[in-house]
């Protein structure tokens, strides 16, 4: 049997991140994936979660199988989070998944078994997993424009290819920080957006990754919100990998708007059934933890004041790099660059040029042209500017 597999396609991130584990330069600088990393270069846990992690060892509460739906509470906390008091919420069902990558597969799987076959719109560039975890799901996708030659979020390409979209398609669009450009629609566009799913009948599907890393965390999830209020049906993929730094513990979230709340509730069943033959029920603990940080007014606070400090870290490592790049001479790249939101920037270099970027200065992005951000050590900034001017002159 296993000797008719074919080879597998390489992951480009898991391939580059090995590339870099095997780099002998002391110099090398991984900014490849998608993790948020202080100036020391760690990655670490948070104030918050971590006192609400010590608090669950002290209550040592029984490891009992949570249901199909996961840890309810979890779920409750995450309907609130984004969706907030609108009437929304009112007509929304929410699932706990393993992480937002199956939080993407369990709502890519409901929309195949309600239509099998449907087409989903994704942008182009998207998220590299976004293609393979919908087609695995049996649905067709096409693609969207997203930015223009420089970089720039290019709402009018969008609007004008998403106007091809059909009643009953599925529009799959990124809450905000776009991965892996770092360019987000305007509010007006959002608008738009909304405008015309009404008129033409799809659904939108957003991908919320990085909502807290942006704007703020209520600026963040305006779009959402916007969609959920003027939209009959919408579908939210959560994950909390990111904004709660729990990477490793796999806890996203998966919500269904329905035009009512009795096809909600249908849409709820269908995400547990498909839950159970995918991987039965989510891990708990890092759904116990977003739980209690969310409910308790103390640890909430904190958590806040700990991801507006990311954010600024953020905000700082783009605007120094931007400065950098405009005193060596790029302007227009600079620019750009300083419009991006979120953990990452595109920048405007061909796979050559990454490729040169790589091998000449030992700094990792992907071919595409993505670099985390998030990822860049403030004494870092400098060499990083000098290395991409290298490869643009």
């Amino acid at each position: 049997m296993l000797e008719l597999l074919l080879p597998p396609p390489v992951d480009p991130l898991w391939d580059l991140t090995e590339a870099y584990g095997l780099d002998p330069r002391p110099e090398r600088l991984n900014l490849v994936l998608g993790v948020y990393r202080d100036q020391t270069g760690d990655t670490p846990v948070m104030a918050a979660v971590r006192e609400a992690e010590l608090r669950l060892a002290e209550r040592s509460a029984s490891k009992e199988y949570r249901g199909l739906s996961g840890n309810l509470a979890f779920n409750r906390a995450m309907l609130s989070l984004v969706l907030g008091s609108g009437s929304a919420a009112e007509r929304a069902v929410a699932v706990q998944t393993v992480a937002g990558s199956g939080a993407l597969r369990l709502l890519a799987d409901l929309v195949c078994r309600t239509r099998p076959g449907t087409t989903v719109w994704i942008s182009d560039p998207a998220y590299v997993n976004h293609r393979p975890i919908l087609e695995a799901a049996g649905l067709t996708v096409r693609t969207y424009g997203w930015v223009d030659a420089l970089g720039r979020a290019d709402s009018a390409a969008m609007l004008r290819d998403l106007a091809q979209a059909r009643r009953d398609d599925v529009v799959l669009l990124q809450g905000c920080c776009h991965n892996p450009t770092g360019a987000d629609p305007s509010a007006e566009a959002w608008a738009a957006l909304a405008e015309l799913a009404g008129r033409n009948g799809w659904v939108p599907f957003v991908d919320l990754a990085y909502h807290g890393l942006g704007d703020g965390l209520e600026a963040d999830l305006a779009a959402t919100r916007l969609l959920a209020d003027r939209v009959p049906e919408l579908l939210i993929a959560i994950s909390c990998s990111k904004n709660f730094g729990l990477y490793n513990d796999r806890t996203g979230c998966a919500i269904v708007v329905g035009g009512s709340r009795q096809s909600a509730r249908h849409a709820e069943a269908a995400l547990q059934n498909a839950a159970r033959t995918l991987y039965s029920m989510p891990p708990e603990h890092g759904a116990a933890v977003v739980t209690a940080v969310l409910e308790d007014p103390g640890l909430r606070t904190l958590w806040q004041a700990e991801l507006d400090g990311m954010r600024g870290r953020i905000e700082v490592n783009r605007t120094e790099l931007a400065g950098r790049l405009t005193v060596l001479g790029h302007t227009e790249e600079a620019a750009t660059l300083a419009q991006q939101k979120g953990m990452f920037s595109m920048l405007p270099l061909t796979a050559q040029q990454m490729l040169r970027l790589r091998d000449e200065f030992a700094i990792y992005g992907t071919t595409t042209g993505r670099i985390n951000i998030a990822g860049l050590p403030t004494d870092r900034v400098d060499c990083v500017a000098r290395g991409i001017a290298g490869v643009l002159a």
